[in-house]
């Protein structure tokens, strides 16, 4: 049987993540400069990590039950309440945001409904949003890569069912203003759209305190989690706080697919909720001026203001182009096109080591 004939067409709307295919790159070259890893540089905190041990000898090794524990959601909510003003009481704790995306929209996306995507954009957006039959919508933001009311009436996106929402950004590392925020805030409820917050990067923000957008609305579903601010990547754990009608919804997709987030994963996030991560944002605020002093003269680049990325104008246009002069010179960096419906930047994570990224930078100024 020809195996390839079974696969369901729907599989023909995504393309293998540009990302993954870069961290197969590196495997195959010898000490590359990777600026490309869109993932803290530092550790998972020593009394994380204890707790998670403790966990696992105490026997919290079995399923709980699908909408997490009781403790991890009393604290994630208190945590939420205090930190963006959110009214909602349902949670849900998923198997990583990214968990929380694919539960949100298999629940909220029916085929043919608008989704707005302000562009650039996270990669898992777009491809969400076509595998369940949704339609996106893609909001302009360039040059400087603020979402704003005005740029959502332009692309015509009143009529979307909802509005993906990621500040600090992935990629541009762009924060959405508090006025811009009460203004999209304002526009939503006026079309009746709702806005699902993805706000993974929010604990770092490097010039000004974070702002969300719950606390103008409670039309939003708000995705946080642990992988950014506790370096937690591979423990996939996550959560969503919304209307209690979806987080009901998105338990029940979640019960007959990912069944509940790891159990030992759990109990370590009640103790990672309470460990500060302020060392870490004082040295990426650092990595980041590093970074972008480094550049600025060269390139044409906005300066980052939260998360540990930077999307930069390639000379010529082609960021295509580009990430190809780069990687052969052992520079791992990520073409703007899977980020974008264009393909003009380059996208480059500065959670690496200082030395690095002066390495990075050294390399990107003699191409350009």
């Amino acid at each position: 049987m020809d195996a390839a004939r079974l696969i369901a067409d729907r599989m023909g709307l995504v393309d293998s993540s540009g990302i993954r295919k870069v961290f197969d790159l590196a495997r195959s070259l010898r000490n590359p400069i990777n600026l490309s890893i869109g993932q803290p540089d530092f550790d998972v905190p020593e009394l994380v990590k204890a707790a998670a041990i403790h966990a696992i000898e105490t026997g919290r090794n079995k399923y709980t039950v699908t909408q997490g524990i009781q403790e991890l959601r009393d604290e994630v909510l208190a945590l939420e309440r205090e930190q963006t003003g959110i009214r909602h009481d349902a949670v849900l704790i998923t198997s990583g945001v990214s968990g929380a995306m694919v539960l949100s929209f298999m629940a909220l996306v029916n085929p043919g409904d608008r989704v707005a995507i302000p562009d650039p954009y996270f990669v898992m957006y777009k491809h969400l949003c076509r595998l369940v039959g949704g339609e996106p919508i893609y909001v302009d933001t360039y040059p400087d890569f603020q979402l704003t009311a005005e740029r959502l009436e332009q692309a015509g996106a009143g009529d979307a069912k909802l509005l993906m929402l990621n500040s600090p950004s992935n990629p541009t590392g762009q924060i959405v203003p508090g006025e811009s925020l009460a203004e999209i805030a304002e526009w939503a409820r006026r079309n009746g759209v709702f806005i699902v917050s993805d706000e993974i990067y929010r604990v770092f923000c490097y010039d000004e305190p974070f702002r969300s957008i719950a606390s103008h609305t409670d039309d939003v579903l708000l995705l946080n989690g642990f992988s950014k601010s506790s370096a937690m990547t591979g423990w996939r754990l996550g959560y969503a706080i919304g209307p209690a009608p979806i987080i009901e919804e998105m338990k029940k997709l979640q019960q007959f697919s990912f069944v509940c987030a790891p159990s030992m994963v759990q109990h370590a996030g009640v103790t990672a909720l309470h460990v500060p991560a302020d060392p870490h944002v004082l040295a990426y605020r650092a990595k980041r001026d590093l970074l972008y002093e480094g550049l600025k003269a060269r390139f044409n680049l906005q300066r980052p203001q939260g998360a540990f990325y930077a999307f930069v104008e390639a000379p010529g246009g082609d960021g295509d182009a580009f990430c190809r002069k780069a990687v052969a010179r052992s520079l791992l960096i990520i073409p703007g096109s899977v980020f974008s419906e264009r393909r003009s930047h380059f996208r480059i994570s500065f959670a690496a080591e200082d030395r690095v990224i002066e390495e990075g930078v050294e390399v990107l100024c003699s191409l350009a």
